[in-house]
């Protein structure tokens, strides 16, 4: 399912998404997001306890999935 950003609340932050553009599927934690966009952290080697301490990267809500 597409994430919409209007029906994100606080507890979304570091749900699990999938990013799908085109080929490759990328998997991340929802950090924040705006009215634009969703601010993933896809990387931060592999310390997942402390997602927020890394830079979200802006992604389009069209591209994300809920991974769980």
């Amino acid at each position: 399912m597409k994430l919409i950003i209007q029906e994100l609340t606080k507890k979304d932050i570091g749900r699990w998404v999938v990013y799908k553009p085109n080929l490759e599927n990328e998997r991340g934690k929802i950090k924040s997001w705006n009215d634009t966009y969703i601010f993933i952290v896809y990387k931060c080697a592999n310390n997942w306890d402390r997602f927020q301490d890394y830079t979200g990267q802006a992604t389009s809500p069209g591209d994300l999935e809920w991974l769980d």
